[in-house]
């Protein structure tokens, strides 16, 4: 029987679009935006207040998401650049992904219209807490390498490629769970948690996590909740989120750049010493069985069971580059093309000596070598969850060891098993 794999738990509709020099660097003129402007970007209720925030991004090759206070500039800013309308949200994403992969998933959705229906892999199920349809497009922004903007005494180049998420978003900001989260959850292998990022109600996000909890005590023992990190709109309530889900989350995975914002300060991705002072950090404040940390070099999992982790840090990867290389017309030919590509060779060094140094706490595989004209930025993270998740799924056993209902527990400490039908933590109440 098929793994039962559960993704939530909000969904969206994206404009994408691709930024070319020229229609950027004529938006920065027009708006009289100089290099000062980018020293000290403040919160985006404008247009101009959206072009500042991206140029910003551009010149330091950055990547990151924001809540947009004015939804008709992002409309106004989508029509100036060809675009094209797809499928978003981390869990949306994932489940495209394993449905390539031919791993059935079912959706916890917070808005559904039509797109959403014509869109969605004919595999995926999906609960929506929707009461009618509704839309709020999510805007997309991607930029290559050497995108380049001079005007006045602005003069930036952008030093990698990235993508921005802009968002105004009632449906997500709500986050409304489903009457029947739990009754689909009394059969789930895999569990999916992302998406208050969106958020910004102090009150209303401690509602929807004592929802969440109380929905979760339908898992079924052995259970793998993987919990995937994003740039929160208002960036104080992550610890709100990890303080009420750290108890019941398997697997915390979250990217580079949300690494570096926990940290303060930049790290040297292919520094042996750096990464392991900054991984050693990141697991003291986020206190999990197991960390998964994917980057644009290499993806990693930090724990005592990191090293049965190895095939789903893999198959993520792989899909991730599939994606750079082919963006959403992916095809089983392109994946096993990638699947033989070489890796990169500073990334196979780096994997080999961090493990060295870190020894049987961590696992790293490095990532592909890739030459590619025009990449696709956008969704890479998913798409990793979704391969991660694939592979998860694919192990996942009913001999997985016994975990009780979540609910105020305490967490022992983690018990080695082979497999990753291992993941799931021992826990007990107190």
């Amino acid at each position: 029987m098929a793994a039962r794999v559960v993704l939530g738990l909000g969904g969206c509709v994206d404009y994408e679009l691709k930024l070319t020099g020229p229609a950027l660097q004529q938006l920065a003129a027009d708006y009289a935006v100089g290099a000062a402007d980018l020293a000290s970007p403040g919160a985006v209720t404008s247009e101009r207040d959206l072009v500042v925030s991206i140029l910003g991004y551009v010149a330091r090759g950055g990547g990151g998401e924001h809540f947009v206070a004015s939804a008709p500039a992002l409309e106004t800013f989508a029509r100036r650049f060809p675009h094209r309308t797809t499928l978003g949200g981390t869990s949306v994403r994932a489940a495209i992904v394993l449905d390539r992969l031919g791993v059935p998933s079912t959706l916890h959705l917070v808005s559904v219209n039509d797109t959403v229906r014509r869109l969605l892999p004919a595999t995926c199920d999906y609960v929506s807490s929707g009461d009618t349809d509704t839309y709020y497009p999510h805007l997309i922004v991607q930029y290559d390498r050497g995108l380049r903007v001079r005007t006045g005494d602005l003069d930036i180049t952008a030093p990698l490629p990235n993508r921005l998420i802009y968002v105004n978003d009632p449906a997500n900001s709500s986050m409304a769970l489903a009457d029947d989260l739990g009754a689909r959850l009394r059969d789930a292998d895999v569990f999916l948690i992302s998406g208050f990022n969106a958020m910004r109600d102090e009150r209303l996000l401690d509602e929807r996590l004592a929802a969440l909890r109380a929905h979760m005590r339908h898992l079924p023992p052995g259970a793998v909740t993987y919990y995937e990190d994003a740039a929160f709109h208002e960036p104080a309530l992550s610890q709100r989120v990890r303080d009420a889900l750290l108890d019941v989350i398997d697997v915390y995975g979250l990217n580079e750049d949300e690494m570096q914002t926990y940290l303060g300060h930049p790290v040297d991705l292919l520094s042996v010493d750096e990464v392991r002072r900054a991984l050693t950090a990141v697991h003291a404040l986020i206190p999990v069985p197991t960390l998964v940390l994917h980057t644009r070099f290499w993806s990693a999992a930090v724990g005592e069971r990191a090293g049965d982790l190895a095939a789903a840090l893999d198959l993520g990867t792989l899909m991730a580059a599939t994606r750079y290389s082919h963006g959403d017309d992916v095809t089983d030919r392109d994946i096993d093309l990638m699947r033989r590509r070489p890796r990169r060779p500073e990334a196979r060094a780096f994997a080999a000596a961090l493990e060295e140094r870190m020894g049987g706490t961590v696992r790293c595989v490095p990532g592909f070598a890739l030459n590619v004209d025009n990449p696709t930025t956008v969704g890479l993270g998913d798409t990793f969850v979704g391969g991660f998740l694939a592979a998860v799924a694919r192990s996942t056993s009913p001999a997985a060891p016994h975990r009780p209902v979540p609910g105020q527990v305490t967490r022992r400490p983690p018990v080695v098993s082979p497999g990753v039908a291992g993941l799931a933590s021992q826990r007990e109440h107190p």
